[in-house]
């Protein structure tokens, strides 16, 4: 499982839906970017999600479901893996998730 950067890819499953990446911490880069820990990716803005009426497009992250690392933390946060998943703001509520696609980088890893 691949830790997440900055430059990571997340989308909602509509398909072209982008989450807009924002670390929240600057001690840990991978190749001079900085690798994402919770809360990361909650609150963020997802723009270009193609859902229309009458279901309400998915405009923000909510809550990771899963893919928080176990055993690294940075500053006393989890890690972000490219298993991070979780459910939008778009409806029908609880139904459409966000997934990752790219973690931004493929040297870091955490071994199951």
């Amino acid at each position: 499982m691949l830790a997440l950067t900055e430059d990571a890819g997340l989308f909602c499953k509509h398909g072209p839906g982008k989450v807009s990446i924002e670390a929240t911490q600057t001690f840990v880069t991978v190749e001079g970017r900085r690798v994402l820990v919770e809360p990361d990716p909650v609150g963020r803005r997802i723009s270009g999600c193609p859902s229309v009426v009458p279901f309400k497009p998915c405009l923000t992250t909510l809550a990771v479901q899963k893919g928080y690392s176990q055993f690294i933390r940075v500053e006393d946060h989890w890690l972000c893996l490219d298993t991070v998943t979780g459910f939008t703001d778009g409806t029908p509520p609880g139904v459409v998730m966000y997934v990752v696609r790219d973690a931004g980088q493929n040297f870091v890893s955490e071994m199951p």
